[in-house]
């Protein structure tokens, strides 16, 4: 299971979508969050599916990867799915259970939710497996830089946030091995109820905490070194210049907003 959590790899390659700026990345992945809670129907959430599915073809990356990054997610997917079949409000009834009634606006919520869910999570790792954590530092960097002027801290939060994108595989990782170290010593994660299997889990945070602790202390002490100092006065060897493929990619995203919004809010579709 933890093998399948990707989120915060990169599949380094040469498509058009690697070749983005990061910052036309981070804006169009937030026009895309934007044009999907716009959406209100089939035709919308079709036009998204689409346009993400284009998307992923064009970065040449492996299907199989976004499929895997997935599995971990089915449960808090299908859990949100069944409190939006169970709570939501209709008219039309299907059948009643006690004092719980399934309507058909339920059964629609639930599917739009849940598709909802599953393109938003497929744009956040198209944004990371096509992106660098360096490029992704300046992109969130550049952003931010007008909040330099009532005090943030840009580039500090910049590093933050991707240095714990950075650290995601590297977590999985070392929590697969102290799994393996303690099924070696005879523990037993799999039989039992839920709650047992969760009490089963804690001897595995000790270890799991400290491995944090001391990769974090090895990388400041790095940086350290390195002379690192945060922002003020820091250079570049690649300064963030925008192409045409970047304008295109902007009109592009904007239209696809609108037309969802105006497909979702207007016509309901």
């Amino acid at each position: 299971m933890l093998s399948n959590i990707t989120l915060g790899q990169y599949f380094p390659g040469e498509s058009l979508i690697h070749r983005l700026d990061p910052r036309t990345k981070l804006l169009l992945f937030v026009l895309y969050i934007v044009a999907l809670f716009l959406g209100k129907g089939l035709v919308s959430y079709a036009i998204m599916a689409i346009f993400l599915i284009v998307i992923i073809v064009m970065s040449k990356v492996p299907p199989s990867s976004l499929l895997r990054g997935l599995k971990p997610l089915w449960i808090v997917i299908i859990i949100t799915g069944v409190l939006n079949l169970l709570f939501s409000q209709g008219q039309t009834v299907l059948f009643t259970w006690r004092r719980i009634s399934v309507t058909l606006e339920g059964c629609y919520n639930a599917g739009f939710m849940i598709v909802r869910i599953i393109l938003l999570v497929l744009c956040a790792f198209m944004l990371t497996y096509t992106t660098s954590p360096i490029l992704l530092t300046d992109g969130l960097e550049r952003l931010l830089r007008p909040f330099q002027k009532i005090g943030l801290p840009v580039h500090e939060l910049a590093m933050m946030m991707s240095i714990a994108l950075r650290f995601i595989p590297t977590l999985v990782e070392e929590t697969d091995k102290i799994i393996s170290a303690q099924k070696a010593r005879g523990a037993d994660f799999e039989s039992g109820n839920i709650l047992r299997r969760a009490k089963a889990l804690i001897p595995i945070l000790v270890p799991l905490f400290i491995s944090a602790f001391r990769r974090a202390d090895e990388l400041a002490i790095a940086m350290e070194c390195r002379c690192y100092h945060g922002g003020e006065g820091r250079t570049r060897l690649h300064q963030l210049k925008y192409a045409r493929k970047d304008y295109v990619a902007y009109v592009i995203g904007i239209v696809l907003c609108v037309a969802v919004g105006i497909l979702g809010r207007r016509f309901g579709l």
